[in-house]
């Protein structure tokens, strides 16, 4: 694999800038850090994007997040090493993420579970962090960003 560009984040300072100002918010909103993170590791995974499932399950390691949950972050509904609150929110990214999947976009049984383990403020900063990992997955799929780059081993060979 081969990036099509060098870096599209420095040829577009000012859109980087404003992408890492919604993370900055989002550090802030009072989502459990972990849950950012698994959301963000799953929708890596629905959208492929390599850059960002290799980002975030090594920030959801270094910050405590077992092997056996990362693993199962895409069968989350089938294993037991998940809250409710968690399955929730994965399943809210699910949705979000697949939103052409469903005539009804969101369903409601989904924003429903979701709304039960959220409060208002909680819930609308969690629709930001779809929101914004998505926005990252397409970024760096359109372009071809090289998983790993960003710790400077993108280029190693297996």
């Amino acid at each position: 694999m081969q990036a099509r560009m060098a870096d599209v984040y420095r040829l577009a300072p000012e859109g980087y800038q404003a992408m890492t100002a919604l993370e900055q918010f989002l550090q802030g909103s009072g989502v459990p850090q972990h849950i950012l993170e698994l959301v963000r590791l799953r929708t890596g995974q629905i959208n492929g994007c390599g850059t960002c499932v290799d980002l975030h399950a090594h920030r959801a390691h270094e910050s405590g997040e077992t092997d056996e949950r990362q693993w199962a972050v895409a069968a989350s509904r089938e294993t037991p090493y998940f809250t409710d609150q968690e399955r929730a929110a994965l399943a809210l990214a699910e949705a979000a993420t697949r939103i052409a999947d469903n005539p009804d976009g969101v369903p409601d049984q989904v924003w429903d579970e979701a709304a039960e383990h959220f409060d208002d403020s909680s819930l609308a900063a969690l629709v930001m962090a779809i929101a914004s990992a998505n926005a990252w997955n397409r970024i760096n799929v359109t372009t071809r960003r090289i998983a790993g780059t960003y710790r400077g081993t993108g280029l190693r060979k297996p």
